[in-house]
């Protein structure tokens, strides 16, 4: 299993900084956040950001993320130009993934209890084939992750697996996150029923002990210090031959204070500690 560190896991650092703690810190990846990739792009090339990553050693994982890409209406265009756009940097980067993210559930209708699931999977299966046919010429593939808070239209892996296997496309599988597995209340043995093979990217976090109802991405802890049963989730995903990338996604704006090298490299051991009784890492 290849480790990576996460962009958002050190929101105040610059893209630059994220690379050099990246490599310093031994991980062999980095996703990428997408607003550091504009910012950095506003003062430097695309040439510039390649020689960057080549220069430390350091592949892009993936780039994180576009958000809400459903029941956008005459909005979705914005959602088809960034695609667009990140295409065309992944291209310049060598990036074969681009994580994308399910939008609230509508409302009204998410106050309905009659709405229809079959409505949620309907849209998703469009905008994720519409999405796979923007990605692909550019040889990028599209890891579908579901969020584990309430207000979201697709909150468990059941769910995402459901709508990844009708939209039935080569370059649109799953990314698969700790915090929202256990914010959405999933079980063990629903990750049995996953095919590792749409198992795109996985996200290695902990959380504070709350009610679920009150977590957000700020109660994110570092992996092993938190009430999530990391150790379930890796045995599981080992059983059914998961063996992608793993990266680092904290929100915690504690952890935005610290310095960036010191935090990329207390991820990398703490992720160390969970993950190596299941897996063999890079």
């Amino acid at each position: 299993m290849k480790l990576a560190y996460h962009g958002a896991t050190s929101m105040k650092s610059d893209l630059e900084t994220d690379v050099k703690a990246t490599a310093k810190a031994g991980f062999k990846a980095l996703e990428l956040w997408a607003a550091k990739i504009d910012a950095y792009l506003k003062t430097h090339s695309l040439a510039d950001l390649a020689s960057l990553l080549k220069s430390h050693s350091v592949e892009p994982a993936s780039i994180n993320s576009i958000e809400f890409i459903a029941f956008r209406g005459d909005g979705y265009v914005k959602i088809q130009n960034r695609l667009k756009q990140l295409c065309e940097i992944s291209a310049g980067i060598d990036n074969t993934k681009i994580v994308v993210v399910p939008s609230p559930t509508p409302r009204p209708a998410g106050d309905d209890p009659n709405f229809a699931w079959t409505k949620v999977v309907d849209e998703y299966v469009t905008v994720l084939r519409d999405m796979s046919d923007i990605a692909k010429p550019y040889g990028v593939s599209l890891c579908f992750e579901f969020l584990g808070f309430g207000w979201c239209s697709v909150r468990t892996p059941k769910g995402a697996a459901e709508i990844v296997k009708k939209v039935a496309r080569d370059n649109v599988g799953i990314n698969f996150d700790s915090c929202h597995f256990y914010g959405g209340g999933g079980e063990l043995n629903e990750i049995d029923l996953l095919d590792p093979k749409q198992i795109y990217t996985l996200h290695l976090n902990d959380l504070e002990d709350l009610p679920k109802e009150a977590i957000t991405d700020a109660h994110r802890l570092l992996p092993g210090l938190g009430v999530i049963n990391l150790g379930g989730i890796c045995s599981h995903l080992q059983k059914i031959g998961y063996d992608g990338c793993c990266s680092i996604e904290l929100f915690r704006p504690e952890y935005w204070a610290w310095d960036p090298y010191k935090l990329a490299e207390e991820s990398r051991k703490a992720a160390i500690q969970v993950l190596s009784p299941y897996f063999h890492l890079e």
